[in-house]
């Protein structure tokens, strides 16, 4: 089942302000008619607070909401063609399955629902639980009885606030997939909100990674965490491994860096800023593109690769690889995750290492920012400021 209803959601220099609180700054932002669109961002970042914007449950301090090239800025929620579905879930408990989907058309007159209800219950998989109470449920069959209800009105635009948060892992990404599976089927456009990385980069066609009220970056998930352009992005998205380096040479196609001693090669391609010979730059590499060899077989690591040295400082088993942190002169605390296939025992703490990696999985980023930003702290909570 596809539609063609509705167009892009465009938010133009969209702001919200309280009192001397600045939640969201000014922000344009596209949300392409059919896409699969995720808020990505800790706590406070303002990212709940644009979806409320856009649902009509908050007034922009300025900028304007269109929904299908129709400015909806001053249209109540009501009146706006969209619905949320909110982490709660807000089911009626005294109503079955089937009431609580078929309330949006009793409310709208509708008089035979058996119709639409069976189809939405078919697309949610629920069709054989029509007659329960929501009590009867397991969370994933609420959260899906949430979303039935939400698309029984064909919105032209789904509004999904942190909907898995209240799921456990498994059952979590067990939603994930079911989420992309209808948001396929019914073909319109879905925005979401969510602190969880693995679930909006799982999910979302593009994400907007917020920070502090700004997009920090935009883009398709795995050109996010491939090509990460500030810090916090690298660090919020995964794990970087972030080298400070100084530029030898900044000529071709390469840069040719220095970091305690050791020469390093970095892709110009790859690079958030341009980079001069005698500045400064950060080489980041995610811990799952590095390979160890324990230091007696360094004269085995392959040519051209971008190598360092270091000990092994702790080892964990996460189950499919193993994560070990190793003290080197370029980075204190590199980490480094080893799929659990043939795992050398010599990889042990204490153990004198030879870390290495194609230089081509390297990223350059701005030496100016913070080096650990993108750590999720406790921030201001935005469902505190959008009282």
């Amino acid at each position: 089942m596809t539609t063609d209803r509705g167009g892009d959601v465009r938010l133009s220099g969209i702001s919200k302000t309280y009192g001397s609180f600045t939640a969201v700054h000014p922000l344009d932002l596209t949300v392409p008619q059919g896409s699969f669109f995720a808020l990505l961002g800790a706590s406070g970042c303002g990212k709940t607070t644009t979806l409320r914007m856009i649902a009509g449950l908050e007034e922009p301090t300025a900028g304007t909401v269109s929904l299908g090239g129709r400015d909806v800025t001053a249209l109540p929620p009501y009146k706006r063609p969209v619905n949320t579905v909110f982490q709660s879930y807000a089911l009626f408990p005294h109503l079955d399955v089937f009431e609580n989907v078929a309330f949006g058309l009793r409310r709208r007159g509708i008089k035979s629902v058996k119709k639409q209800v069976g189809e939405m219950l078919d697309l949610v998989q629920l069709g054989e639980q029509a007659r329960r109470k929501p009590h009867q449920l397991s969370g994933g069959q609420q959260q899906r009885v949430a979303v039935a209800r939400a698309l029984i009105n064909h919105p032209e635009v789904l509004l999904l606030d942190e909907p898995l948060g209240a799921l456990d892992l498994k059952l979590r990404r067990q939603m994930q997939l079911e989420l992309k599976r209808i948001q396929t089927e019914v073909g319109i456009t879905f925005v979401h909100v969510t602190h969880d990385q693995e679930e909006a980069m799982t999910m979302a066609d593009t994400v907007a990674v917020m920070n502090a009220g700004r997009v920090e970056q935009l883009g398709a998930p795995a050109d996010l965490y491939e090509n990460p352009r500030t810090t916090f992005v690298a660090n919020f998205l995964g794990t970087s491994n972030l080298i400070e380096a100084k530029v030898e040479t900044a000529s071709g196609d390469d840069l040719v860096v220095e970091a305690a001693g050791q020469r390093l090669t970095l892709p110009a391609a790859r690079c958030a800023a341009p980079a001069a010979a005698g500045g400064a730059v950060l080489l980041g590499v995610r811990p799952e593109k590095i390979s160890l060899t324990p230091a007696d077989d360094a004269d085995r690591v392959p040519a051209g690769r971008n190598r360092v040295t270091g000990r092994i400082t702790a080892g964990s088993f996460l189950g499919v690889s193993t994560q070990y942190v190793v003290d080197c002169p370029a980075c204190p605390e590199f980490e480094v995750y080893v799929q659990n296939i043939d795992r050398d025992p010599r990889l042990v703490p204490g153990a004198e290492v030879v870390l290495h990696w194609d230089p081509a999985h390297s990223f350059g980023l701005d030496a100016a920012q913070d080096i650990d930003a993108g750590v999720e702290t406790a921030g201001a909570d935005e469902e505190v400021a959008a009282r």
